[in-house]
């Protein structure tokens, strides 16, 4: 399940990297926590259907959270006065995210939960530093800041 998780993690950081270079207001943590967020409702949803739900009812569930929580996190989302910057679309994931570790908590599906968590919180602490970094190396600076 590690494995899983840091691979999803991974491609989405890959693809956001490859917005940075391509000065996108996406990037490398933004769509590395929600390609996270998605592996950890997935796994969370295969390995416990065997609870008291039926895999249609937990499916169900999971998909009215995350469209909530869809709505929530894009009222974070704002959008600078020169309409090139966008504001708050990490927070819009990090919202996201913790709804889906929450729906593992939920199913009691602790490894997945810890795990998903620990992942996250290096990619929000050393994330930014790495992001910049490869920028520097592979593109221009991005025109929009997704910093919160």
């Amino acid at each position: 399940m590690t494995l899983r998780l840091c691979g999803a993690a991974v491609a989405g950081m890959v693809v956001g990297i490859n917005r940075d270079i391509h000065n996108k207001p996406i990037g490398m943590r933004t769509l590395g926590l929600v390609a996270l967020g998605s592996a950890i409702v997935i796994l969370s949803g295969s390995v416990y259907q065997d609870l008291h739900f039926s895999q249609d009812a937990v499916s169900r569930v999971v998909q009215g959270i995350l469209t909530g929580l869809g709505f929530l996190g894009a009222g974070a989302i704002l959008h600078g006065r020169d309409e090139m910057r966008v504001h708050g679309l990490t927070t819009a994931a990090t919202v996201w995210i913790a709804a889906g570790l929450g729906v593992t908590a939920g199913l009691g599906a602790w490894f997945i939960t810890i795990a998903g968590t620990l992942i996250t919180l290096f990619m929000l602490t050393f994330g930014k530093r790495i992001e910049d970094w490869l920028v520097s190396i592979f593109g221009e600076n991005k025109s929009a800041d997704e910093d919160d």
